[in-house]
């Protein structure tokens, strides 16, 4: 598989952003820990840790907060009052999912680290995972207001509910561990949809990142061309009937190829 290390590949989510969308990471940060100590949010407490450099840039630096916010945890910024002088952040219903049978959880920090694993070759160093979490402001040992004790909910939690593997690196040195995609990852989620949000949280699209999209475009090229033949050989038993007997018209169903 091509790998991600050439001059195309991404930066790793939040590393080499530009200063706005810091400044937007760094809201985040102080956010989420108000929203776990249950704090008030004001503004003039969010433009402090702005500053009066970047002031002028406030709206989309709020736009940015708000879109990670959504995104990686579910939560939904929201004014507080009329005048704008606080915030609350609400939980925004269906976003954050419960790691059902359908699919992935709708955390958008889930489908975050199945990026960082794509962007890194298709498996990503433990120290390279939570490099990107500590970014976000997720730290192991220190408990999450909305996924726990981040530690657990990436090797037990995940790993159980087989959207990650968690696996020892074979002849590693001392003992190291990386992730890779779990089988419900593969069979619930695709390359192109996690390049769709590492894009969003770096504040571009996926065709920028020209490996990781060619990759990825592979990757629904090969699972168009399997449903088409899975459709076509459906078809052509059910024009064939239970007895056999229509064997050209399985044939023809194929346009003239034999199937």
């Amino acid at each position: 598989e091509q790998g991600a290390e050439g001059p195309a590949a991404p930066p790793a989510p939040g590393a080499r952003k530009d200063p706005l969308s810091r400044k937007a990471d760094m809201l985040v940060r102080f956010l989420l820990e108000r929203h776990a100590s249950k704090e008030p949010i004001t503004r003039a407490a969010l433009l402090k840790i702005v500053s009066r450099k970047y002031e002028a840039h406030w709206a989309e630096i709020l736009r940015r907060t708000s879109e990670r916010l959504q995104l990686l945890f579910g939560l939904e910024l929201r004014e507080g009052d009329a005048g704008g002088r606080a915030y609350e952040l609400v939980s925004k219903p269906g976003l954050e999912g419960d790691g059902g049978d359908k699919g992935p959880p709708k955390s958008g920090l889930v489908m975050a680290l199945l990026g960082v694993i794509f962007m890194k070759g298709n498996r990503a160093s433990e120290e390279e995972v939570w490099e990107f979490l500590n970014v976000l402001g997720v730290y192991a040992g220190r408990r999450h207001p909305i996924f726990g004790e981040p530690r657990k909910f990436i090797t037990q939690d995940l790993v159980r509910q087989k959207y990650l593997e968690y696996r020892h690196v074979p002849g590693s040195k001392p003992q190291r561990y990386e992730f890779l995609w779990g089988p419900r990852a593969r069979a619930h989620t695709s390359k192109m949809e996690v390049l769709q949000v590492l894009a969003k949280i770096n504040d571009t699209v996926p065709s920028c990142f020209p490996q990781l999209y060619q990759e990825a475009l592979l990757e629904e090229a090969a699972r168009e061309s399997s449903t088409d033949a899975a459709t076509e050989a459906s078809a052509g038993e059910a024009a064939g009937g239970p007895s056999g007997a229509g064997e050209p018209s399985r044939a023809r169903v194929g346009r003239g190829r034999p199937i």
